[in-house]
């Protein structure tokens, strides 16, 4: 997908330039700004490509007012940020918004076949065209990227010479230019043919520039360049190796987010002005050094009694992480949705809390002993809801994971005290599954046996992924992750169908350890779809009931069947077993794991072994 046209150029008042001059490319939404389009991912405007630029010039260039400031304490303390803003919301009069580079350099055109950097044709100033044949510019559709983050241009050089001398290859002193022409003949790399005007290598195709190992055949390594950050960022030598990749493939760029859903005492927005002083505050011991703290900090008036700023530093201390001196992110961010699994379960009541409260869970009023026969227990409404979700960084090659932290490429060249984020508003059904049911059916041994072997899977795909093995965490799949996980995704299939919500509009947040099972489905969305009571009336326990059980009968046949149901591995790597997009795989932007850790056998059973399915008994009444 591609961002809108490019609209008018903008001026400032009565039809002056604005402040930085910098022609509008295009337009993106606040929420792709996190998802899609993200700082150091590729962008496509027209007939151009750039690449977003880093958040070092974004304290200058970002405004208040079109990138305001937002506070979630917990996961703010979780990053290890004083706050978040959301990404600029421009219009014709703003004066500036998310700032782009040209990326790659490297362009074509398809009149004359040269093939060189934007620059060297000579276009005019604010066209991307070819100064001697008017054609527009095409952008280099090849890119290389290493696990580490590093983005750089395709060495066509070296592709071209690579039978010849590279040493005079690699600096381009071999006299020609670059030509780039197409066969015709096949829509494949075959047909895309790289030749040089000096006459001492033949005309090549692109054919096998994919391969994992091409580039290091030809003996180059990563350099460390980071096109985002700008030519002022010194390169650091990487020495990974080189993967080609497709301009606009989903390995070029994946975020790394990290979400938080805002709770009591968090909830009510009245700690926010306290955000940048947190830190100092919990060094304190003494009720009377934090009042002193507060009083010089806001020049003798402090926003909120004293009395709050006590209770809130208590509950920030309970959710440190119990037993670790030195707590990864991986614990860190354990202990944050432990607390969210116990508001969840005790709830609260809106007309006990002001009219700003951005938390309010409430027990449904119909008769829940229709859901003990299905294993289902404490159903909760969630009626209002918040949810901060920052872009923390992103990879490259390879999906974000807890264990990848090492790979991960930060946002800026320097450190910040702030990440760009989002906000959704909206509403969601929390459930919960009998912890006595569960606890003997996750103990036999036809289910361990199945969960054992996806988990060897992914732990084989987080040890090939990790840079350190010995920092590898160990997957977390187990029996009741799996089987909650596989839960939501065909109950969130049902809800689209049943309460009319698009599946993407719809997401999970899952809550499985030894003593939690449970999971949150809640809209993702802040649109037309977000807060209007129709999922928190999926709820009340008659109608839980009945999409439940519509969603098990569902699952019990897939269009793909018997080759899915009797599936050995699916998924990448290995890490599904029946799952596939006919039954149970949602959009990305509903599920937490990536479309992994699936197996709808252990809700409903194989023809070989139907007992092995937790709702078993709904399918034989």
């Amino acid at each position: 997908m591609t961002p809108p046209p490019a609209r008018r150029r903008r001026t400032g008042a009565q039809g002056s330039a604005p402040a930085h001059n910098l022609p509008r490319r295009g337009t993106v939404r606040r929420a792709q700004v996190i998802t899609t389009y993200g700082i150091g991912s590729l962008i496509a405007v027209d007939q151009e490509s750039f690449v977003v630029s880093g958040l070092d010039e974004a304290d200058r260039s970002w405004s208040d007012n079109e990138s305001p400031r937002i506070h979630e304490r917990r996961l703010a303390r979780l990053l290890d940020v004083d706050h978040f803003r959301l990404p600029p919301a421009s219009d014709d009069k703003s004066r500036d918004g998310l700032r782009v580079r040209r990326f790659p350099l490297m362009h074509s055109c398809p009149e004359c076949n040269d093939l060189q950097r934007h620059r060297d044709f000579n276009p005019p100033a604010g066209r991307s065209v070819c100064g001697t044949c008017e054609a527009d510019l095409v952008p280099s559709r090849f890119v290389v990227a290493c696990e580490s983050g590093h983005l750089g241009e395709f060495p066509y050089w070296q592709w071209v010479h690579r039978s010849t001398d590279r040493s005079a290859a690699a600096a381009g002193q071999c006299g020609g230019k670059l030509k780039m022409r197409t066969s015709g003949r096949t829509s494949s790399l075959r047909s895309i043919l790289i030749s040089c005007t000096c006459g001492k290598a033949p005309e090549v195709s692109m054919e096998g520039s994919f391969r994992r190992n091409a580039l290091k055949d030809l003996g180059l390594k990563c350099h460390g360049t980071r096109p985002w950050l700008g030519t002022s960022a010194p390169a650091q030598e990487c020495g990974l190796p080189l993967r080609t990749l497709q301009r606009g493939s989903s390995a070029v760029w994946q975020p790394v987010l990290k979400s938080a859903l805002s709770i009591p005492p968090w909830s009510d927005g009245r700690a926010d002005p306290l955000a940048e002083h947190w830190e100092e505050l919990r060094k304190l011991d003494s009720r009377a050094e934090v009042e002193m703290c507060l009083k010089f900090a806001f020049k003798g008036e402090i926003p909120i009694p004293i009395d709050e700023v006590m209770e809130l530093l208590d509950a920030e201390r309970e959710e440190d992480s119990d037993g670790e001196s030195d707590p990864t992110l991986d614990h860190r961010y354990r202990a944050l949705r432990n607390k969210e699994y116990e508001r969840l379960r005790s709830g609260n009541d809106e007309s006990e809390h002001s009219h700003e409260e951005q938390f309010v869970c409430e027990t449904p009023l119909g008769d829940q002993s229709v859901l003990l026969p299905l294993g289902v227990t404490g159903p909760m409404l969630v009626k209002k809801l918040r949810e901060v979700r920052a872009l923390k960084a992103f990879t490259r090659l390879a999906d974000p994971d807890s264990t990848t932290e090492s790979k991960e490429m930060p946002l800026s060249g320097s450190p910040l005290r702030w990440l760009p984020a989002m906000e959704v508003r909206g509403e969601g059904v929390f459930l919960r599954l009998d912890n006595d049911r569960l606890g003997t059916w996750e103990k036999a041994a036809a289910v361990a046996a199945r969960v054992e072997r996806m988990r060897t899977a992914h732990q084989r795909v987080l040890e090939q992924r990790a840079g350190d093995p010995s920092s590898v965490v160990p997957s977390p799949a187990t029996p009741r992750m799996v089987l909650l996980h596989t839960l939501a995704h065909v109950l969130i299939n049902e809800w689209s169908l049943d309460a009319g919500y698009p599946a993407a509009s719809l997401r999970e947040r899952l809550y499985a350890a030894d003593d939690m099972a449970g999971v949150l489905i809640y809209t993702a969305t802040s649109d037309s779809a977000g807060s209007l009571g129709g999922l928190v009336a999926q709820g009340e326990p008659d109608r839980l009931d009945r999409a439940i059980r519509s969603a098990v009968h569902r699952a019990e046949w897939c269009s793909s069947d018997p080759l899915c149901v009797e599936s050995e591995a699916s998924g990448t790597g290995g890490t599904n077993l029946a799952a596939c997009h006919a039954c149970v795989m949602l959009p990305e932007t509903s599920c937490e794991h990536n479309n992994i850790l699936l197996d709808r056998a252990l809700l409903v059973g194989t023809p070989e072994d139907p007992r092995l399915g937790f709702f078993a008994n709904v399918l034989e009444q």
